[in-house]
């Protein structure tokens, strides 16, 4: 099983290089002043925390690359998003949520489970456990739940620092808004017990 927590300072070196060469787009935050209740937070997790989609490290970097073409095409806006060995997290906007869960994030986990079983010889296995949504209700809870995103591979125990981890946004994040900026942000929208009692080990 793919575990990032095992590979060595080079092995890890060279994957974020190799990650950062692909310059994955970064798809800027909103104006401060935007309002409305069509930004979400969307979750899914593997069933039983099983981590499928960290069996190797080719598998995650095919997952998530899927899992931003599928927000690019349904029109929806990615500003921010994580993809750690047994579950994911996107920061979305969207008019038609129930749409995108059942006709973007649906068919990827169908066609992810029928392949992935295949590749485990694991024919009837289940992959994945749910998709959930959360609205966000003002800009303090969207900037929560970005920096909250980010940090997700510190709060598992994957990395120490957001930028170490390859499969998110956070080093473009980074890059766009600048460490001073990002640090202030993080100071006045901590994430503080956001994510207690629902979040994925």
């Amino acid at each position: 099983m793919y575990n990032w927590r095992k590979l060595t300072d080079e092995e890890r070196l060279k994957l974020l290089m190799k990650r950062r060469a692909r310059k994955v787009a970064w798809h800027a935050p909103p104006h401060f002043d935007y309002v409305g209740n069509v930004r979400f937070l969307v979750t899914a997790a593997c069933y039983e925390h099983n981590p499928v989609i960290g069996k190797r490290p080719s598998r995650m970097e095919e997952f998530e690359s899927a899992l931003v073409e599928i927000c690019e095409a349904s029109a929806t806006k990615l500003f921010a998003w994580c993809v750690l060995p047994n579950h994911y997290h996107l920061l979305v906007q969207t008019d038609k949520i129930r749409e995108f869960q059942a006709d973007g994030l649906g068919k990827l986990h169908g066609r992810t489970s029928f392949r992935w079983n295949g590749d485990d010889n694991s024919r009837g296995r289940k992959v994945w456990y749910k998709s959930f949504e959360r609205p966000i209700e003002s800009n303090g809870h969207y900037w929560a739940s970005l920096n909250y995103i980010h940090h997700n591979p510190v709060k598992h125990g994957y990395v120490s620092k957001w930028q170490d981890w390859p499969y998110s946004s956070a080093h473009s994040y980074l890059a766009e808004v600048g460490q001073r900026r990002a640090i202030a942000i993080w100071r006045e929208h901590p994430i503080m017990d956001y994510g207690k009692g629902w979040d994925f080990d």
